[in-house]
């Protein structure tokens, strides 16, 4: 019976298990391509940290779980570079409005490369390697997010001499991405040529952690009850 409590006790205050917490993609598609397509006509969004640009976009955690997070990956290219560039980034984690919302977690933190992704490359340029994308991995201090709405804002800095730029996700979908200047506030992010409204691609790492329903704890309680109850009648008996 303790055992059977304790399993309980375990499962309701929940075990974590590392993983891929979310991801707001794709990159590029299954030839490893970002394709910039007319109308379109921003190969890339500046976020340069050394000009005061910086971008974000948003994700949620739903109800019922707590988000342990230890990493960010970033996505960006720097014109002409052979290798990877990226040096740091710098980022925020804001609850509720974008701009003048709660700061739940920050840093400036150094990147390693995650790899290169693919390449940025127009309808007629398919096989361009000059926009090497690369996965800026940064390794942050551990955080926790509880249920929510949050938004994920962003800079990065290289030593190439072009950008660093932001490629929109290779989906090409609409979306609520931002975008701010030095000392400006994040605004609507769109194509200058098509309008669009675009995604950014990022993602989280860590591990979930379930959060027991006020019922459940409730249940836990009661069981553990129990377990005192039939402790203290074999010490009686």
């Amino acid at each position: 019976m303790k055992r059977l409590v304790l399993l309980a006790l375990l499962a309701a205050s929940g075990l974590s298990q590392a993983a891929e917490l979310y991801n707001n993609g794709p990159v590029v598609d299954l030839n490893g391509r970002s394709v910039l397509e007319s109308p379109s006509t921003t190969l890339g969004f500046g976020v340069n940290s050394g000009g005061g640009l910086a971008v974000a976009d948003d994700f949620s955690v739903a109800a019922g779980v707590k988000w342990n997070v230890s990493s960010l990956d970033f996505y960006g290219y720097q014109t002409g570079a052979i290798g990877f560039t990226f040096q740091n980034a710098t980022w925020s984690i804001v609850s509720g409005d974008v701009n003048s919302g709660t700061v739940v977690a920050s840093g400036v933190t150094a990147v390693s490369n995650g790899g290169r992704v693919g390449y940025r490359v127009t309808e007629t340029t398919l096989t361009n390697k000059q926009r090497a994308i690369f996965d800026a991995h940064a390794d942050v201090s551990d955080f926790s997010l509880d249920a929510g709405h949050y938004w994920l804002r962003w800079s990065l800095s290289g030593s190439g001499t072009s950008g660093p730029w932001q490629p929109p996700t290779s989906d090409a979908r609409e979306g609520n991405a931002l975008q701010a200047g030095s000392g400006d506030p994040f605004a609507t992010l769109s194509d200058s040529g098509s309008g669009q409204t675009v995604e950014l691609p990022f993602a989280l790492q860590g591990s979930i952690t379930a959060v027991p329903e006020a019922d459940t704890y409730a249940m836990l309680l009661a069981g553990l009850g129990l377990v005192g109850a039939l402790a203290r009648r074999r010490k009686q008996s």
